[in-house]
């Protein structure tokens, strides 16, 4: 199968300084890609930039003319985390992009299964606030615009060490998008709790499984792999997509967890067979977080290799 993988340079004009997420994550990735899969196996592909339409899809006029004008007057932080520099505008439009062009690639016939390699991430900005050193959610976007295009129903797998505020506040009172999430408890946002599990007409359609730190990583992929055997076949999404964090790394600076690269290829690879035996086989999936440059390349081949050979 080939991948059709969105990536772009350009996201490294999104200047963080001494930070944890910066430019060199695009770098080690790109380059970790490159070397280990031929172009039979990856197309390579430019994301266009996501317009104030696009972006408008999950977040509040109010907080996309905050970003801009931030950037504009010469960047500064959005919240204590989270670094807004001048250049940072046309990544963070490309990283929404990217991920609207993954579900366009699966969605038209180009691949069934595609990635958005880009920054900044997404998963912990709300409709209204960045945070988490994410500016605009990539994957909530990427989620409306596959239901502007006419599925019903999207299944997310988050599998960061950071529970996905953001993206699950986006659907919280949503039944047709379903938002999973594995994540380390106690730590950052401090969200994420298993009984926060939807409002409204979302109720029970938000399922989060927090594990402490060193939990034993076969704990963690067992626990998954249960929890989506039983809500994949039920939900019947029309799309799976993947918040790919690799901050669950044992030698991962932000996260407390023990996960190896061979994790990340079992989550990967038994989602994707449990999705496609419910009748899903449009898979896409959006960079998160990692920030040990060198784990953060050979998980995102693991993780890659799963999306490629998994039938």
């Amino acid at each position: 199968m080939t991948l059709f993988l969105y990536h772009d340079d350009r996201c490294k004009q999104h200047d963080t300084g001494a930070h944890p997420e910066k430019a060199a994550r695009m770098d080690a990735v790109r380059d970790a890609l490159r070397t280990t899969f031929s172009a039979d196996e990856i197309r390579w592909l430019t994301p266009r930039a996501a317009g104030d339409g696009d972006l408008a899809l999950v977040h509040s006029r109010a907080h996309i003319d905050r970003i801009i004008e931030l950037a504009r007057t010469g960047g500064g932080m959005a919240d204590p985390d989270t670094v807004v520099s001048p250049g940072s505008i046309e990544p963070a439009r490309l990283s929404a992009g990217a991920a609207i062009d993954a579900v366009d690639s699966v969605m038209k016939g180009g691949s069934e299964r595609a990635l958005a390699a880009t920054r900044p991430p997404g998963h912990h900005a709300t409709p209204d606030k960045a945070m988490g050193f994410c500016l605009f959610n990539n994957v909530a976007i990427g989620a409306r615009h596959a239901q502007q295009l006419g599925l019903a129903k999207v299944f997310i797998f988050d599998f960061d060490v950071h529970h996905g505020n953001g993206t699950q506040d986006v659907f919280y009172e949503d039944d047709s998008v379903f938002y999973c999430s594995i994540h380390q408890s106690p730590h950052y946002p401090g969200t994420g709790a298993p009984d926060e599990t939807g409002r409204g007409a979302g109720e029970g359609y938000t399922k989060n499984l927090p594990f402490p730190p060193n939990t034993p990583p076969e704990a963690i992929v067992e626990a998954s792999g249960i929890t989506i055997e039983s809500l994949l076949p039920r939900f019947k999404p029309d799309l799976v997509m993947f918040s790919a964090g690799f901050d669950g790394h044992r030698n991962d600076p932000l996260g407390g967890w023990l996960l190896e690269e061979p994790h990340f290829h079992q989550l990967t690879d038994h989602i994707i067979r449990v999705a496609d035996s419910a009748g899903c086989r449009k898979v896409v999936s959006v960079l998160e977080g990692g920030y040990n440059l060198k784990t953060l390349a050979s998980s995102c081949v693991e993780h890659v290799r799963a999306l490629i050979q998994t039938p």
